[in-house]
């Protein structure tokens, strides 16, 4: 194989680009439109202008910024038949996705932390969870994804790419980049876990002590209708939850000799593609106040 320096690898070509780019396609359609539906909802409605609604409608403005980060490439890249990025289009959207997925693995703790707040503390709710502990907490997840980012992308588009320029996957993601690096990335590989342990896990350890207490709550609870609405408010979010860090953890926290480009690919098109569609359905189908606004607002415009 012919050998490349870092100097010489001005774009790299992504091998792993999709077959099915028509349903990519209908795909992030619907992530855009339910997520800029379910926003606009928000904003119009006061009765919905609370901080469980503030931080889904962060979520959704996170999970339209992260699959515009990579969808459009993928089609492009696809219908087009050119597989290639530039190395600055390769450094951008990595950082841009590590930035986003670390901002909604921070944000589902928060909104985790909201819940508990909201069942196990009641009467305090609004004391607690006031406008600007909501808004420091958002530019918290923020700024801090953003930076750890900057590290990650820093490190990785230092390293001497002299195996080749062939990324076997759909866009540029750091495990799949490590291989081709002849330059050993142990030192790379041991600040993906470090940050991971630092945000992701953390985040995770949060959502579950939240939970914890939120489930020991609710059993005290007599009544069966009472447990019921108690628990219906956090079952939209467990589902997302369960959906995003189970793929995430799969992806970065494991084993540096368990890679498996096929395997890798498939989980990938979960958290990129599948979760950020999915979150605002999983949201509005389960949610009386959001079905009651959207039914609400779509009557009032027929009837006009």
């Amino acid at each position: 194989m012919k050998q490349l320096n870092r100097t010489t690898v001005k774009s790299f070509i992504l091998l792993g680009l999709s077959t099915i780019p028509h349903l990519q396609a209908i795909i992030y359609i619907i992530t855009l439109s339910g997520n800029v539906l379910l926003i606009v909802v928000v904003r119009l409605s006061s009765h919905l202008h609370t901080p469980m609604y503030f931080f889904l409608t962060n979520l959704s403005f996170i999970d339209i910024c992260f699959s515009s980060t990579i969808v459009p490439k993928l089609l492009v890249n696809t219908l087009s038949q050119d597989k290639s990025i530039s190395f600055i289009g390769c450094a951008s959207q990595m950082y841009f996705s590590l930035a986003l997925g670390a901002t909604e693995c921070i944000t589902l703790a928060m909104m985790a932390y909201d819940r508990y707040v909201a069942i196990c503390n009641p009467l305090r709710y609004q004391i607690i969870m006031n406008k600007k502990l909501c808004v420091c907490l958002a530019a918290f997840s923020w700024i801090v994804s953003f930076l750890n980012a900057v590290i990650h992308a820093a490190f990785t588009f230092q390293l001497p790419y002299c195996k080749s320029h062939h990324v076997s996957h759909f866009f540029c993601e750091m495990p799949p980049l490590f291989k081709l690096s002849c330059q050993d990335t142990f030192f790379n590989e041991v600040a993906v876990y470090i940050s991971g342990g630092i945000i992701a896990l953390c985040s995770f350890l949060l959502t579950i002590v939240s939970y914890f207490r939120i489930i020991t709550t609710i059993l005290k609870i007599r009544s069966t209708n009472g447990r019921y609405k108690a628990f219906s408010t956090c079952a939209s979010h467990l589902t997302v939850v369960s959906l995003y860090y189970g793929t995430i953890m799969f992806m970065y926290l494991r084993p540096r000799n368990s890679y498996s480009p096929d395997r890798d690919r498939a989980i990938a098109i979960l958290y990129t593609v599948v979760t950020p569609m999915l979150n605002p359905i999983i949201y509005s189908i389960r949610n009386k106040d959001v079905k009651g606004t959207i039914k609400q607002k779509f009557s009032r415009i027929v009837n006009e």
